[in-house]
């Protein structure tokens, strides 16, 4: 995995080839009709809205089995809801978020969802150099840029189009010099909810000047429903030996170390709360799991059709929901939600109680423009960049 992945994925392309309309989508055939269906689902209305000019909206995405839906705003092209069966067969909205697009825009602090970009994760001190010149970027997260910056893909509004009742494409141009990044980066990231109950996530972009890239989805699971208390008893595996430790400030070492003997083993199935009261200095940084792992493929993996391999498997230890993680990335990002307070409004009157839900963030390594011996980040003019990541869900038997 030495190189960024500038290749053209079937599955993807097969995603980016129909057509459709720009209006927001209803399942089955209205917006009344999905709500009297699935409750938790917040109303388009109270996501109609205007934002530097452009309108934000929400989409709804329902499969054909008609068991499974996604509600996703083009503000910061956000995940709202997220709802799969649990062991019973009941709905369960997996993932955090809002039930208003004033509450995206005002609360503090939170990526519930979001696409970050244009880099996911950290680097060092705002800087990095390209090509022999010295780029700045904001420093957000103390001395260090963080998921984009003050600005960032999760704060601008990207123009929406539904291909259908499972699938919605949303695209944005990020231009040259937008929070300090050069050239100017047209991105398009495709949402599908398929047959058997998965969130595919695809993403291409283009540039006309070198740049660097690493975008992902930072959405926040609890797998027994969002607000319904610790993902500490959820039972975690991560299909990586070893992973980057960090600094005092979460940045890389730049050193890859295998996670045996660590509390960041997660090659067995291990409760995530089982160790988190380690004295490891790594947990001690970041307050919990804040880290990126290495991936390595999958012992007892069957290679997919579509060239993903297994990045990682969670169960909720309350609803019986399996989540598989597969992509084409070379890390994953596992954060524990040590940062949330509770202080969040979220649907249907929960809160974002502390490691209340959890984050698997595919991606390129933290830091890696600053780092020659992680995997390549650029993108330059004339490549496309392609990724994809599947959120599969299923029921522990």
């Amino acid at each position: 995995m030495n190189k960024l992945f500038f290749f053209s994925l079937g599955l993807s392309a097969v995603l980016f080839a129909s057509c459709g309309n720009n209006k927001p989508a209803t399942a089955p055939n209205s917006p009344a009709a999905v709500d009297s269906l699935v409750p938790e689902i917040p109303p388009t209305s109270a996501f109609i809205d205007t934002l530097d000019g452009k309108p934000t909206t929400l989409y709804v995405l329902i499969n054909k089995n008609h068991n499974a839906e996604a509600a996703i705003t083009n503000y910061g092209a956000r995940v709202v809801s997220l709802l799969v069966p649990d062991k019973t067969g009941s709905l369960t909205d997996v993932v955090l978020g809002y039930d208003s697009i004033g509450k995206y825009i005002h609360q503090p602090d939170t990526y519930f969802g979001a696409i970050v970009g244009r880099y996911g994760n950290r680097i060092a001190k705002g800087h990095f150099r390209l090509d022999g010149k010295e780029y700045t970027l904001a420093t957000n997260d103390g001395h260090n840029h963080l998921h984009g910056g003050k600005k960032g893909f999760d704060a601008v509004v990207w123009t929406g189009k539904q291909i259908n009742d499972q699938t919605l494409e949303l695209t944005y141009l990020s231009k040259d010099g937008e929070e300090g990044y050069p050239g100017n980066l047209q991105v398009k990231v495709t949402y599908t909810l398929t047959d058997s109950n998965a969130l595919q996530i695809s993403y291409e972009a283009t540039t006309d000047k070198p740049t660097v890239l690493n975008l992902t989805n930072h959405s926040y699971f609890n797998l027994n429903g969002q607000g319904s208390g610790t993902i500490n008893n959820h039972l975690l595996r991560i299909y990586a030996d070893h992973y980057t430790p960090v600094d005092s400030t979460l940045i890389p070492t730049g050193k890859i170390q295998p996670v045996a003997g660590t509390p960041l083993d997660f090659l067995q199935t291990t409760a995530i709360g089982a160790r988190i009261n380690d004295s490891s200095i790594q947990l001690k940084y970041g307050k919990g799991y804040d880290h990126n792992f290495v991936l390595s493929p999958a012992p007892d993996d069957t290679t997919r059709p579509d060239g993903l391999a297994s990045a990682a498997t969670v169960i909720g230890d309350q609803s019986g929901i399996v989540l598989n993680v597969y992509t084409n990335q070379p890390g994953i990002q596992f954060y524990g939600g040590n940062f949330l307070t509770g202080t969040n409004p979220l649907k249907n009157g929960k809160k974002d109680n502390y490691r209340s839900a959890f984050c698997l963030e595919t991606q390129h390594f933290p830091d890696s423009p600053n780092e020659p011996s992680f995997p390549s980040v650029e993108l330059k003019p004339g490549q496309t960049y392609k990724s994809t990541t599947i959120y599969q869900f299923s029921v522990k038997k």
